[in-house]
């Protein structure tokens, strides 16, 4: 190429890299004002968004996840966008090294999603359980969201009703959430009838609480595994952006050293 077509090449990039990184840095700033707005009005929020209350997010904090998020963005959207800009070697490089350690943080979550299940439910379990034994009934968007995601999920708790035992909740009301106990029916105070498949009324074990429902840990996996081709190719598409986006950095890194 002439050294004209070069530089319109370069001056190309250099624009679409700062579009680019521009839209990531709005991005960014909109999930860091969401995630503002859970963690002060989260009430509010679960009321416009209930329905989103089913997915996965609901089993950890929300509004710090995206904080935390928005937060990343703003700071790679800006090292890209004022990096190309200013035509800064120094911000390129932090932006390549940023974005390079986040793919290679997902490919480690992904290796360890798909090889370290148990160990996932393990930690999982460990963060999850003990907040939903001291937040659960005392702490009201905390609740709130369980209650939503339980509902919608129909689930109970992460791995089971255990996970209220001994809870503040129990020890308040002596007995497990509403949305555990499903639609039941009692009969006696020592019997009572669940509803079966296709409708068909089975006994199950006598419960103070009824035919209590399976953790919401094992129905958001399934969730997961009936989802997978989708999941993973928004993964994917993820990936792919994030190597055209250390490539193009690095274009323009190396093409600062030729002027």
């Amino acid at each position: 190429l002439s050294p004209g077509a070069k530089m319109g090449c370069f001056t190309f990039i250099k624009v679409m890299m700062i579009l680019f990184n521009l839209a990531i840095f709005l991005g960014g700033g909109t999930l860091l004002g969401v995630g503002i707005w859970v963690k002060v009005d989260g009430e509010s929020f679960l009321n416009i968004f209930g329905a989103l209350s089913s997915s996965v997010l609901q089993v950890v904090n929300v509004a710090y996840l995206l904080i935390v998020i928005g937060a990343i963005l703003l700071v790679i959207g800006f090292l890209g966008c004022y990096g190309a800009q200013k035509e800064s070697k120094c911000l390129l490089m932090m932006f390549f090294s940023v974005v390079l350690i986040i793919f290679i943080v997902e490919v480690a979550a992904a290796v360890v999603a798909l090889v370290f299940t148990g160990l996932a439910e393990t930690l999982l379990t460990g963060l999850v359980t003990p907040l939903l034994k001291d937040k659960y009934g005392e702490d009201p968007t905390f609740t709130h969201i369980w209650n939503v995601t339980m509902t919608e999920v129909h689930c109970c708790g992460l791995n089971n009703y255990t996970d209220f035992d001994d809870s503040y909740f129990y020890k308040k009301y002596n007995s497990y959430p509403r949305q555990c106990c499903g639609d039941t029916q009692y009969l006696s105070f020592w019997g009572m009838l669940c509803p079966g498949s296709w409708g068909i009324t089975i006994s199950c074990h006598p419960h103070p609480c009824g035919c209590l429902l399976q953790g919401c840990f094992s129905q958001i996996l399934e969730e997961i595994r009936t989802n997978a081709g989708v999941a993973g190719g928004v993964a994917a598409g993820i990936a792919a952006l994030e190597i055209a986006a250390m490539a193009v950095a690095m274009y323009l890194y190396c093409r600062l050293d030729e002027k």
